[in-house]
């Protein structure tokens, strides 16, 4: 039926409104949508969840909604929980929780600190620590008089060698390159165990180690000997080991310094490296441990500041979203705690707000700021302007106080000084010898040790404990001169005599125990005592390589030249000059 012209006129019309207001509501959809966007996803992600993935459904769990996952220790059980523990804080103690700061100078309880700012936890350090008892009675003072429902993180940096903060009686270790020497994971992994039992029964929770770096050799200025190696899947191993053993322990190890500080040339305590590596180049090197710690299930990474270039070229990692969120948790797989590095360290000092971009970017605990209050603060602050969401905040926290909890009351705490017995079996498996025979005694008589003073105070206390005789350095000047009668010739002579210089006396095999970057002497016998490039440098017939100037290195040192013990280990770097990588 054909319809008159009025009628189709207005039909046009109706048309004309119905297509301009789906039009209208689409601009609006599209608007609202941008906005929400724009709400949501400021730099810490946050695109309606936390990590920026889609919303959970309404009868997600409380940590599904915070986008928490399982499988780097947690339940889903102990997640949950921790989720409702932390959506109950007000907003300054939950912004307190997400820090973890230096343990104020001296040796008592930081209670009121810690209360105070309602911190998640102290890191200790050698001052700190008057004695393995002061430590433990200060820690149980710290967890008596902070009230909470969930333990507080009590950490410290106990990688072995020159990175240790408890002495004393406690068990000194050969640095972490030992066990890359050693190349026995499940050694590794037991000496670790039993380090992590010390601190265990110390009060200890949390342990900034071990180090993952993979170094790159001498060009590398801080890392050094605290890597297990140059080998990408060496260093996995090994430190994939050593962090199991002090889970099994029942203390939480951070796996360190993410995206890899052993092949960049600048000290991030002094400025700030800059990574030039391509992506695919660090993940052939640099991100092999930390791809080996996701896959593990490892609790925790800490972020060095180190700025990859090819990704974000002059921003470090620590406030990198395309590092931490892009890089460690969606490209390696990392679902677990990520812990900056201490926000002290001079890499920081052109970062604005270096906290608050830290958990945008993905972080979860923030480590030891220099002013733990003011940072709070800006967070909170953040957090009230809408550049920080609190169930970003949250979701942080709730990671921390799950993985508190869920290690809390594991492994057996043991004495200070427990582990000796497996560290000395782990510093003799590490001993190296690039020069000499690989059987029997390498020194006949006595032997003068010389060089490094903590090194050659170690070697005499274990060559006593071994039996080993030392000899002595004398110094000799020639005769003083007889008078002859002339006046003139005598006082010539005794001025002579004086000006001569003393000649040294070796009375046994010299022995030089050196540390990194020096050069030993091409005489009688070369042992490096840190990293091992010297031993490329020297013609000494016979060269060790040991991994610490600890009682056990020096023990292992005596017995492999006594002939008592096998040098089983093998360079865990190249050494250019060096006449074999191992017996």
């Amino acid at each position: 039926m054909s319809m008159s012209a009025p009628w189709s006129g207005t039909l046009d019309r109706v048309r004309a409104g119905l297509v301009g207001r789906w039009r209208g509501r689409v601009a609006m959809l599209a608007v609202l949508t941008l906005l929400g966007g724009a709400a949501g996803c400021f730099d810490d992600g946050s695109g309606g969840s936390p990590d920026g993935k889609a919303s959970p459904s309404a009868r997600s769990s409380p940590s599904q909604r915070l986008g928490l996952t399982t499988g780097w220790g947690p339940t889903r059980a102990e997640l949950d929980r921790a989720a409702r523990q932390v959506h109950r804080l007000a907003l300054p103690a939950l912004a307190g929780q997400v820090i973890v700061a230096r343990w104020p100078g001296g040796t008592a309880a930081p209670i009121g600190l810690v209360r105070r700012l309602h911190l998640g936890g102290v890191v200790a350090f050698s001052e700190n620590v008057a004695s393995t008892g002061a430590l433990r009675s200060a820690v149980r003072a710290l967890e008596r008089g902070v009230d909470r429902p969930w333990p507080v993180a009590v950490g410290v940096d106990q990688e072995g060698g020159l990175v240790q903060r408890i002495r004393g009686d406690a068990t000194d270790y050969p640095t972490f390159m030992a066990a890359g020497a050693a190349r026995r994971p499940k050694l590794t992994q037991a000496a670790y165990r039993a380090s992590g039992a010390e601190l265990r029964g110390l009060g200890v929770n949390l342990v900034l180690a071990p180090d993952a770096d993979v170094t790159v050799g001498p060009t590398d200025p801080v890392i050094g000997s605290r890597s297990a190696g140059s080998d990408p899947e060496a260093v996995a191993r090994q430190s994939v080991a050593a962090a199991e053993g002090f889970l099994a322990a029942g203390v939480l190890p951070v796996v360190k310094h993410f995206p890899g500080h052993g092949s960049v040339t600048t000290d991030s305590h002094l400025g700030l490296p800059r990574q030039t590596a391509s992506v695919a180049q660090l993940m052939r090197r640099d991100l092999v441990p930390f791809r080996a710690a996701a896959k593990a299930g490892l609790p925790a990474v800490m972020v060095g500041h180190i700025a990859l270039q090819a990704v974000q070229p002059g921003v470090p990692a620590t406030v990198s979203r395309p590092a931490i969120t892009g890089i460690l948790r969606e490209r390696l797989g990392f679902d677990g705690l990520v812990m900056s590095d201490s926000l002290e360290m001079a890499a920081l000092a052109g970062t604005r707000r270096p906290a608050v971009g830290f958990l945008r970017a993905g972080g979860d605990v923030v480590l030891m700021p220099p002013d733990p209050a003011a940072t709070r603060d800006t967070i909170v602050a953040a957090v009230k302007r809408g550049q920080l969401s609190r169930a970003r905040l949250e979701q942080a926290a709730a990671r921390q106080v799950a993985l508190l909890e869920h290690e809390s009351g594991r492994g057996e705490p043991a004495p200070p000084g427990s582990a000796r017995a497996v560290v000395q079996r782990l510093a003799t498996s590490a001993v190296t010898v690039v020069a000499g025979a690989c059987r029997g005694r390498l020194v006949q008589g006595k032997v003068v040790p010389m060089g490094d003073a903590s090194a050659v105070a170690g070697f005499r206390a274990a060559a006593a404990r071994e039996g080993l005789a030392l000899g002595s350095v004398r110094q000799v000047k020639p005769p003083r001169p007889q008078r002859t009668g002339h006046e003139k010739r005598d006082r010539i002579r005794l001025q002579r005599w004086r000006r001569a210089p003393a000649r040294t006396v070796v009375d046994g095999t010299p022995l030089h125990l050196d540390v990194a970057g020096v050069t030993p002497p091409s005489t009688g016998i070369a042992v490096s005592v840190d990293t091992p490039y010297g031993l490329g440098r020297t013609a000494a017939p016979v060269r060790l390589a040991a991994y610490g100037t600890d009682p056990a290195s020096m023990d292992a040192v005596v017995r492999v030249l006594l002939g008592r013990a096998k040098a089983l280990g093998h360079l865990p770097v190249p050494v250019p000059g060096a006449p074999r990588q191992g017996c």
